[in-house]
């Protein structure tokens, strides 16, 4: 039995994911186990996920996969770059995955291995210290560079957000000179962010919009069978039930502050700006409002604000992920975990109890995430009490 990969958010599991993975088995057999890395309940758009992660875990399960392990908010909260690593090194250190298999909108692993490589060149890395500082976004800054070296058509391949982060999951392959070898699925239906369906496959974006709305038959239409019926019994979440909270927290922030979270861009500023912007913004709109520049995205801004929220800095976030936390299994998966317990370099928390034995920097992370945990129970209709990091076991579906 082979062994595949899957990085995801699942935010929330719709029927492009279920494709995903069923073409992933018809290409590498039927047989084939999936385990998939998903963020908690905090993601990389700086917001918190729709649902709670163990909903998403179960969800999943129902939809191919057949094991679930969490990728830590330190690293589902951060650039494409630093998400890929972490979630790569989680699926490395587990010891039993051959694959990655990811989508993209170009479906051509080959194209994005020389991208890959070629951001790794000493070349590019030569060209972009040169690169004049035009104000503009470090994406299109690299964009550009690769286009110098590559040339147009591969260059272009960057500026799709799926391709990009498949780049860099293969950057983050090679930089643990892992052995998993990395496939691409194209994406079928709309496209990333877009509105709509298209082929009844639509954006993750549009689903949440449809849900929050409460178009829940139109949603129901671009969810497996089942989903919508466990939609409808979880709390939705929304940042914005924290807006003032957050808001406090950002008017108390000093330039030193915003300077320890990662990517704030100290060096060029960044902290100074966000430090006015907090003493005059009224809402988090207008925050991001004063805040962004053609230099400065508004992904990264929320993803700064929420990691200010959470009370995280970039000294939080290890080099590597410390260990395997489970949120979720079936039948297959628990011979997965088997496997794992005897190759992973790891040490692997079926319970939340486990977390307390720890070494220290993994006891650390562990106790970040219960307080991430916390709150997010903040932003469902009628916030939980703390503690449900301690409290909640793996979800298990036979």
């Amino acid at each position: 039995m082979s062994t595949v990969g899957v990085i995801a958010e699942y935010d929330p599991f719709h029927t492009g994911h279920a494709w995903h993975l069923a073409e992933t088995r018809r290409l590498l057999g039927a047989d084939t186990a999936v385990v998939c890395v998903m963020s908690g309940n905090w993601t990389q758009r700086g917001t918190c996920a729709l649902t709670d992660k163990w909903t998403r875990a179960s969800l999943a399960l129902s939809g191919g996969a057949d094991l679930v392990l969490e990728l830590p908010t330190v690293w589902a909260v951060s650039s494409a770059e630093s998400f890929a690593r972490g979630a790569a090194g989680l699926l490395e250190a587990a010891g039993v995955v051959d694959v990655l298999s990811f989508g993209s909108e170009c479906g051509d692993a080959d194209k994005l291995r020389r991208l890959a490589a070629c951001l790794d060149s000493p070349a590019c890395q030569a060209e972009l210290s040169r690169f004049p500082d035009r104000g503009m976004p470090f994406a299109a800054c690299r964009q550009e560079v690769v286009r110098r070296l590559l040339g147009e058509e591969l260059a272009a391949l960057l500026s799709s957000p799926n391709n990009n982060l498949g780049v860099e999951y293969i950057r983050a392959l090679s930089a643990l000179k892992s052995p998993i070898r990395p496939m691409t699925i194209p994406r079928r239906g709309a496209g990333h962010n877009a509105p709509g369906a298209r082929d009844g496959f639509a954006s993750a974006t549009h689903i949440r919009a449809l849900l929050r709305a409460g178009d829940w038959a139109t949603a129901e239409g671009l969810l497996p069978p089942g989903s919508a019926e466990v939609l409808r019994q979880a709390p939705l979440a929304d940042l914005g039930r924290c807006e003032r909270a957050v808001l406090a927290r950002l008017r108390t922030m000093t330039a030193g502050d915003w300077a320890a979270l990662p990517d704030a861009g100290a060096a060029e500023g960044l902290p100074d700006r966000l430090v006015r912007a907090a003493r005059q913004a009224g809402s988090l709109n207008e925050f991001y409002e004063a805040a962004k520049t053609r230099r400065y995205a508004h992904a990264r801004l929320r993803r700064l604000v929420l990691w200010a929220f959470l009370g995280l800095t970039g000294a939080d976030r290890p080099a590597y992920p410390p260990y395997l936390r489970v949120l979720g299994f079936n039948g297959r998966g628990r011979e997965v975990l088997r496997e794992m317990k005897e190759k992973s370099v790891l040490p692997i928390l079926t319970k939340p109890a486990h977390a307390r034995s720890l070494p220290e920097e993994g006891r650390r992370l562990f106790e970040l995430e219960a307080q991430c945990t916390d709150l997010y129970a903040l932003t469902l209709p009628h916030p939980e009490r703390c503690g449900r990091e301690w409290r909640e076991s793996p979800v298990f579906r036979p």
